[in-house]
């Protein structure tokens, strides 16, 4: 089996190369990049399986480079800040980031990541097809559509929607989520969860305008209420 490619997107080239020995020590094979610029025509030449983003970045800044993706890929990517503050802009709606990691950060922890945000996107056998009234999600295709129109989701919202799918009504907490979606158990990232409710509760009622499919249960999680035919 070939290596999982990783770009990572670092302009300090001591974190960077910190990153690249510990994800080449667990078996990756990864190229650094530190300009911004220089991000896109790389992956337009060669797609890796993941991207590791710093969000300054000379040139281009990674919330850019992330914008832009996004318009063509769904390809996995764990965004790298300095702030706080910054983080649900990160996963914020018009980006679309699968993950987060604020520095300073442990590389194994980076790794953990990687694995998480790794198995997460790649098929495992599961139900190929998971129906809820005009919504239709094949696992195997990674294709989801309403009423037979396609819906672009990111890999998080993809996996939220498909443990939702499987378990209507069901109320879930955050840590539930985490564990199902995330695939990791490292705290305080119940954030992360929210930010990628809100962008899928967007995506799905701008199909289904006044239907609230993924309904917050105060002080406990969410649920999905399938929506009628």
């Amino acid at each position: 089996m070939s290596k999982k490619q990783i770009l990572v997107v670092e302009d300090e080239l001591k974190i960077a190369r910190i990153i690249k020995d510990y994800l080449e020590n667990s078996g990756y094979q990864v190229t650094i990049i530190s300009h911004g610029n220089e991000v896109l025509p790389q992956i337009q030449k060669s797609m890796p399986d993941l991207i590791i983003l710093d969000i300054m970045l000379p040139g281009k800044d990674g919330m850019e480079i992330c914008r832009e993706i996004r318009k063509t890929s769904t390809v996995p990517i764990i965004m790298i800040t300095a702030k706080v503050e910054e983080i649900d802009r990160l996963i914020g709606l018009e980006l679309g980031a699968d993950d987060y990691i604020c520095k300073p950060f442990s590389p194994r922890e980076v790794v953990a990541r990687v694995k998480a945000v790794l198995r997460r996107a790649m098929p495992e056998p599961v139900q190929e097809q998971l129906i809820a009234g005009p919504i239709a999600l094949n696992q195997l295709t990674h294709y989801v559509s309403i009423n037979n129109q396609a819906l672009f989701l990111t890999n998080s919202e993809f996996e939220l929607l498909t443990v939702f799918m499987q378990q209507p009504e069901r109320v879930f907490s955050r840590n539930d989520l985490i564990s199902m979606v995330q695939g990791y158990d490292f705290e305080g990232y119940d954030r992360t969860i929210d930010s990628h409710i809100k962008n899928l509760r967007k995506k799905l009622d701008q199909q289904l305008s006044g239907q609230k499919m993924i309904q917050t249960v105060y002080g406990v999680g969410y649920k999905f209420s399938p929506p009628e035919k």
